[in-house]
């Protein structure tokens, strides 16, 4: 009868100690890479485009982050688990993780080795200032649709969806990355504190611990609407704020809306009931995007962006597929202007690696541990405060001619 290992490495395999003296089992040591530049840091790590010394190819490398405090604990599960469940995926709009790599000094400082890509939605629209055409926009919604559709089948919540987190390659490849707050879904309580606060939905506002994927397609319909109006669509700065900014763009949620939260026992609920919910509000998606899109565009984003959580649309049904798809969503996708291809989308520089492409050579790999990179979202008081646009039937991403306030940075 074979024995249980004693130890393993990060990446599962069995370990020898007493006839080996590495740690890192299949992984990559990280001095087998140049960092070249820092391309963003988020809550659960930093993120830098380097290159492989052994081929000299582009990658992007994620270190993992993790507390000076927690480092004796060894590995932290959250770490774990994102490298798990990356590895478990593959789906053209899911960023592939190529490698694990291991510092053979320190072994808890731990690296992903992911595909790079070229761009993120929210550098390019807070940095470049680009407005997409609607039938671009449809192109994007159903890479992103399809991305949440691969994960959700396999029981996966991402959790943060938003901008920072879609990639977009050279090809037009749309790629959702950042996986450091995903869940498998299973019927147990789940944190109440996620998904950056512009992107969560109700029931996250309201302390729900029994949520499902709907969650991310309250996120993508946001995303969506902003690719449409090339601002943020709900900039609260904390749970109150927003919840208010859903009651003025959706109105006051349905009877039936506010019986499917208490389902879902979402403990703030009561509380926001009788002390700040505005009553008698009208919907107001078609007033905030009428002038900007389609009235098929709006009908979309509202099976998306729904109070009740189980009318909410699925990925699937928002792709216009499934058994009985829903008629709004089979509309959108047909209706003029259909989405182009993704060898049709159009290219742009590479802004995030301009400050620092020329500042110095490449060095040895080192990243520093940093905190979390929470932003400070701007408080938005103005119920209908968005710019108006004028581009042509044949004009394609542009940079807006009206700035904007920076959103993120």
């Amino acid at each position: 009868m074979d024995k249980e290992p004693k130890w393993m490495s990060i990446t599962g395999e069995p370990l020898d100690l007493e006839n080996s003296s590495s740690f890192l089992g299949n992984c990559s040591s990280i001095k087998t890479f140049e960092a070249i530049n820092t391309l963003g840091e988020g809550a659960y790590g930093v993120v830098t485009r380097s290159r492989d010394i052994r081929d000299s190819s582009i990658v992007a490398i994620k270190q993992l982050h993790i507390l000076p405090s927690e480092r004796h604990n060894g590995i932290p599960v959250t770490a774990l688990r994102e490298i798990s469940i990356l590895r478990s995926l593959r789906h053209e709009n899911i960023i592939n993780v190529l490698d694990v790599a291991a510092s053979e000094e320190r072994l808890e400082d731990v690296y992903m080795v992911m595909e790079y890509c070229e761009q993120d939605l929210a550098s390019l629209m807070d940095d470049q200032d680009v407005r997409f055409k609607l039938s671009e926009v449809k192109c994007l919604a159903k890479q992103l649709l399809s991305g949440l559709e691969y994960i959700h089948r396999n029981d996966i919540i991402h959790r943060d969806v938003k901008l920072e987190n879609i990639l977009l390659t050279g090809k037009g490849i749309l790629k959702l990355a950042d996986f450091g707050m995903s869940r498998q879904f299973e019927r147990r309580p789940l944190s109440p504190g996620v998904v950056t606060i512009w992107y969560r939905a109700p029931e996250i506002l309201l302390e729900s611990q029994h949520y499902g994927p709907v969650v991310d397609l309250w996120s993508a319909g946001l995303i969506i609407g902003e690719l449409l109006l090339n601002e943020p669509i709900l900039p609260g700065d904390n749970s109150l704020h927003q919840l208010s900014l859903i009651v003025m763009l959706l109105g006051t949620p349905e009877p039936e809306g506010i019986a499917s939260l208490e389902t879902m026992r979402c403990e703030a609920l009561r509380r926001w009931q009788r002390e700040e919910m505005s009553r008698g509000r009208p919907n107001n998606l078609n007033r905030k995007f009428a002038h900007d899109t389609t009235e098929g565009t709006v009908k979309f984003l509202g099976g998306l962006l729904r109070w009740d959580p189980n009318e909410r649309w699925t990925a699937t049904e928002a792709l216009g597929k499934g058994k009985h798809p829903p008629s709004r969503a089979v509309a959108w996708w047909e209706e003029r202007p259909r989405p182009v291809s993704k060898d049709m989308l159009p290219t742009f520089r590479e802004s995030r690696n301009e400050e620092k492409q020329h500042a110095r050579e490449p060095k040895q790999f080192e990243v520093e541990v940093r905190g979390g990179g929470k932003h400070a979202a701007e408080t938005s008081t103005s119920e209908f405060g968005g710019y108006s646009f004028d581009f042509g039937d044949d004009a394609s991403a542009s940079k807006a001619e009206n700035p904007h306030k920076k959103r993120r940075r």
